[in-house]
């Protein structure tokens, strides 16, 4: 596997539970869905591997529609087909002749069925961290499709958007290195701070999910680990991190892979996180990237349900 993305839990009565996730960067990208034993959430038997007709970076499951995702494609939204990886695109985001500059990256579902997607830059993320000029303006978006077809531009100025999530109480929304007020009912985003600062280093914020209680689990790429933290305003600088005077840094989740990308929580009571990464070339022959990690955290700790799309 070169990048492995967006991981999928799938908990079904009759035991019959699955891991869904992608490849974007294979040539051609694929989707891999592993079955797992019940009782422990452990792999049973091989992946089943669907070759895809564009390069997916994210789904998400469709309420009332079993085999069926809302993915993000590099250039739009598109309906997936779970049992032949056919595309249904239902709306192009980004113009071909675009295609150079943009794409999708990095989306998740609110509790009211919406898709949350973004973009990245590909000019700006080819940059590095901390090499982007002062002067430059990303051109990257994050977007809001509703299940009634419509579409909303919800911020700009994005360079690899990453990682969405809503506080348990639904009114804090963190994307990338980001937190907003969250509006439910409207689906409106307003307050936009910093929540995690990783400046001065070259570890990129990637995928998270939060747990029941409001804590964040979040891949950091380069780093070999997800770094699970409370919910407040912290700041990371040269791999130290330093938190807010009122809390304080709880655990890494180290893995023998640099590049983590994504986790999600699976396990019949989510109670087991799953972990993709990838292959990363600079990072030595000892390094176990483009692997599936699972993690089984300290007892008592659940994750968030996953919504699904509306439409």
């Amino acid at each position: 596997m070169v990048l492995g993305e967006a991981p999928l839990f799938r908990c079904c009565s009759n035991g019959n539970n699955t891991l869904h996730w992608v490849d974007p960067l294979k040539d051609p990208s694929e989707l891999h869905i592993l079955q797992l034993t019940p009782d422990s959430s452990l792999p049973a038997g091989d992946a089943k591997t669907l070759v895809l007709e564009d390069s997916v970076s994210v789904m998400c499951f469709r309420k009332g529609r079993k085999g069926s995702y809302i993915c993000a494609y590099y250039q739009g939204i598109a309906f997936l087909d779970e049992e032949t990886g056919k595309l249904d695109v239902v709306r192009e985001i980004i113009p071909k002749s675009e295609r150079g500059d943009l794409r999708l990256n990095d989306g998740a579902i609110d509790a009211k069925g919406r898709f949350w997607v973004a973009e990245i830059d590909k000019k700006a993320a080819a940059m590095g961290p901390g090499n982007i000029p002062s002067s430059y303006e990303p051109k990257g978006r994050l977007w809001r499709y509703d299940p009634d077809g419509t579409l909303h531009q919800m911020e700009s100025g994005v360079v690899c958007g990453n990682g969405i999530g809503w506080s348990p109480d639904l009114k804090t929304i963190g994307q990338k290195t980001w937190a907003y007020d969250f509006d439910l009912e409207s689906g409106s985003i307003s307050n936009r701070r910093v929540f995690v600062d990783f400046a001065g280093s070259d570890m990129e914020p990637d995928g998270l999910v939060m747990d029941t209680e409001g804590n964040i689990w979040m891949a950091v790429y380069g780093s070999s680990r997800v770094t699970y933290s409370p919910p407040l305003i912290n700041k990371l600088t040269k791999g130290t991190v330093v938190f807010d005077p009122s809390g304080k840094h709880i655990r890494d989740v180290v893995l023998s892979a640099k590049a983590v990308t994504c986790p999600t929580w699976g396990g019949e009571n989510l109670d087991v996180l799953f972990v993709t990464t990838a292959q990363d070339k600079g990072a030595g022959e000892e390094d176990e990237g483009g692997h599936v990690y699972r993690y089984v955290p300290p007892a008592g700790t659940r994750g968030q349900p996953k919504h699904e799309f509306g439409g």
